[in-house]
């Protein structure tokens, strides 16, 4: 439709005005209505992603979809050792100990015996899959546009290589935020309201927005529960890049640390307080995508 030099949106069903009132639809009046929206500017657009952005967005849902396979396949094995009375007497699942254990179990019968090895079996199976495509974003994620502000914003605590890709792929150039309440809100993690007059209620987030990236940065917040320092790791993933980036970065992790620690010791519960950091980390991890651009140049404002 651009190719032939006409203006053309993609709008969000849920955003689009409606009058309670009306109770005819049809083709006819859904056009005219839509045309008048849309010359009024009533009409909220979604953000349609390039074909690479895409791309990588898909390589990491796929990754998550293995994750989600290899989650159900070691249920299924311990609900069957469960099932039939074989218990673990170590301290934790799925390390090396766990999986000589395994080896070593030996059912009743026959069937129970091919049972057991097929659902080892496919425990193996998906690890590798899940392995598989973890090797290959981390490959692919050196030719992206947007692996700048990948690498940028690993310099905050908690986001790692993985975590830095799941949210640039699920949230596209996140310069096209004007402020990073318009993000927090994006993704859901502002709280509900319903408030009138004098009177303000608010409730729950909206959890409205992208739920991929809202988890990936409710993960990352979870790490925001110890003293804030530089480790090694933080370091190694920060060391080369500007120091505007690095200080940032560090003001961040000063700041959530002690929000945390604040939140925590006035009895918050734990899940509000983890929701509350995420929806800062978004804000700095906006920040620091406005000083990097997807040809991995500083703006000149940083330099």
């Amino acid at each position: 439709m651009r190719n032939n030099g006409i203006d053309c949106i993609v709008a969000a069903p849920s955003m689009i005005p409606k009058k309670s009132g009306v109770k005819i639809k049809n083709d006819r009046r859904d056009s005219q209505n839509l045309a008048r929206l849309h010359r009024a500017g009533d009409l909220t657009a979604i953000y349609v992603p390039d074909p690479e952005d895409e791309a990588m967005r898909d390589l990491v849902r796929c990754r998550d979809d293995a994750r989600h396979a290899a989650r159900k396949a070691k249920q299924r094995l311990l609900s069957f050792l469960l099932r039939h009375g074989r218990r673990y007497p170590g301290k934790k699942n799925w390390t090396k100990a766990h999986y000589n254990w395994l080896s070593d179990v030996k059912m009743d019968h026959f069937a129970q015996q091919i049972t057991l090895q097929e659902y080892i079996g496919a425990i193996e199976e998906t690890n590798e899959r899940v392995a598989r495509i973890t090797k290959t974003i981390t490959t692919y994620v050196k030719e992206w546009r947007l692996e700048p502000v990948v690498t940028a914003i690993q310099a905050l605590r908690g986001v790692s290589l993985l975590t830095a890709v799941v949210i640039v792929a699920e949230l596209g150039p996140l310069t096209r935020f004007a402020k990073p309440t318009e993000l927090m809100a994006y993704l859901g993690l502002v709280p509900s309201e319903h408030s009138s007059g004098p009177t303000i209620k608010r409730g729950r987030i909206t959890k409205t927005g992208n739920g991929y990236a809202r988890r990936a940065l409710v993960e990352s917040a979870w790490t925001y529960r110890f003293p804030a320092r530089v480790t090694r790791h933080i370091r190694k993933r920060s060391d080369h890049l500007p120091m505007l980036i690095r200080q940032i970065a560090w003001k961040a992790q000063v700041r959530l640390c002690e929000k945390f620690r604040r939140l925590s010791a006035k009895g918050k519960p734990t899940q509000v307080v983890t929701t509350a950091i995420a929806r800062e980390l978004i804000g700095f991890i906006w920040a620091i995508s406005q000083e990097v651009e997807p040809i991995g140049h500083l703006t000149e404002e940083a330099l």
